[in-house]
């Protein structure tokens, strides 16, 4: 008899349904959309800016705001420096750098819950000072021109009652703000005669009293006369020396290694033109910033290079230095102070960082 031996072989079938049946469907999920922020602004806030003070009260503080549709938070970078994070976009900085008015880069950063991102980067100029601020500044920190609002021009020869060799003009060529500081650049114009610049505030600011300081740097060459000084702002009317005139600072053309203060007015007693003088030794005028100072007040004029005094003057009802005055910045070529030009001669140049005053 044969065996005959039976296999049972089971298979199980699982059977999957997506549409009828008797099996559970499954669900496939979708990944996650990425979100985007859109639509980010940024507002600034300098602390104290007006249309007197356009770059804040000197203090720095600055307020920065930033909105951006499906934004979860923003980042604040300034000056290339560390993000600063912030989850409701409000964001307070205090420049403190630098005295004076500095461009600065603010980046802001939208991220959303996805971690995308957009961003704005914009440039502000915000003033700092330490101490109280200057009533009036030029800080020099926008190249091109000097800024029309604080500066004029006298342009021409004629030797301004002096024998000067120049002629003054308001070109590039001898005056412009270069790399935050202003330039007066005397030169020669290639056929024995001479070009340079003076810059003024008159009409545009003018003071009576107070503190000026200007941080600046003097050329170099002999013939070269640099003057930083003042004038009353009635010259126009009763002319010179009644307007009365302050010398902050000169400097001769043959020695550089001094500079000089000098009050001038009209002595009525006499019908003569009066003034009153002193010079001071400084070294390296030429190669290093120094700040010349004049302090202004109802009873003394004081000069002093670097805070130390060197020149003081009392004054009276019968000198003209209790009324408005303005600033004047040049260069001038030979004359009574310059002397004679080098030999050669081509081109020399003095350097302003700013011009501060305070009251």
């Amino acid at each position: 008899m044969c065996k005959h031996i039976f296999y049972t072989i089971i298979i199980v079938l699982l059977n999957f349904s997506c549409s009828s049946g008797g099996g559970d469907d499954i669900i496939v999920e979708e990944p996650p959309q990425d979100i985007i922020p859109t639509d980010l602004n940024v507002s600034i806030d300098i602390v104290g800016q007006s249309s007197n003070a356009l770059y804040g009260d000197g203090s720095g503080v600055t307020n920065f705001t930033a909105s951006a549709i499906n934004a979860v938070k923003y980042g604040f970078i300034v000056d290339n420096g560390l993000e600063q994070s912030s989850t409701n976009g409000t964001f307070q900085y205090t420049f403190t750098g630098t005295e004076g008015i500095e461009n600065h880069d603010i980046k802001v950063v939208a991220y959303s819950s996805t971690n995308n991102t957009i961003n704005k980067t914009e440039t502000l100029a915000v003033a700092y000072y330490n101490g109280t601020p200057p009533v009036w500044a030029d800080e020099f920190f926008e190249d091109g021109a000097p800024d029309p609002a604080n500066w004029n021009y006298n342009l021409g020869a004629g030797g301004w009652g002096n024998s000067e060799l120049q002629t003054y003009t308001n070109t590039s060529e001898n005056v412009i703000v270069e790399d935050g500081v202003l330039k007066i650049i005397a030169k020669s114009d290639g056929s024995g005669g001479y070009t340079s610049a003076r810059i003024k505030t008159e009409s545009l600011q003018e003071f009576t009293y107070g503190t000026v300081k200007v941080r600046a740097k003097l050329p170099s060459k002999q013939g070269t006369w640099p003057a930083i000084w003042m004038l009353g702002a009635d010259f126009s009317s009763v002319g010179w020396p009644h307007c009365g005139e302050i010398d902050i600072m000169e400097q001769t053309g043959a020695n550089k290694n001094e500079v000089l203060a000098t009050c001038h007015w009209y002595n009525a007693s006499n019908s003569s033109t009066a003034s009153y003088g002193l010079k001071t030794t400084i070294t390296n005028a030429a190669s290093q910033f120094h700040i010349y100072e004049m302090q202004w007040d109802e009873n003394f004029i004081r000069m002093s290079v670097d805070g130390t005094q060197y020149y003081e003057i009392a004054l009276n009802s019968a000198l003209p230095f209790d009324h408005d005055f303005f600033l004047i910045l040049n260069v001038a070529m030979g004359g009574t102070l310059g002397g004679t030009v080098e030999s050669g001669f081509t081109q020399d140049v003095m350097e302003v960082d700013y011009v501060r005053v305070y009251q």
